[in-house]
């Protein structure tokens, strides 16, 4: 990895801009300024299909080390599987995506 490639991409990369890495699913954001935040580079997580290409628009992004270890530790919750079994069996197979969560409910697992 370059540190000037990286650099390069953070000044000349377009707001939004997506670079492909040698990891396939493992992409480099640019991400433009916001307030007081300058342009940054995040790393964006998001399977792939068949030709490289990204398969949602938009992946599990992760700014720093420090996300990248609070995420390890989500994944390795066995209860996850579980709730995501639990999902899969209540979803419909077709349609539209909810709205979000609802207020401050929480599911207990």
């Amino acid at each position: 990895m370059s540190e000037d490639r990286l650099d390069s991409f953070l000044k000349t990369g377009q707001d939004w801009g997506r670079l492909k890495t040698s990891i396939p699913g493992v992409f480099l954001l640019k991400m433009p300024a916001y307030k007081s935040s300058p342009d940054r580079i995040a790393v964006e997580l998001n399977p792939v299909d068949s030709s490289g290409s990204p398969s949602k628009r938009r992946g599990l992004i992760l700014r720093s080390k420090n996300e990248l270890e609070q995420y390890k530790k989500l994944f390795q919750f066995d209860k996850l599987d579980l709730l995501l079994d639990g999902v899969e069996r209540v979803n419909p197979s077709t349609g539209t995506p909810g709205t979000g969560v609802k207020g401050d409910e929480v599911l207990e697992i």
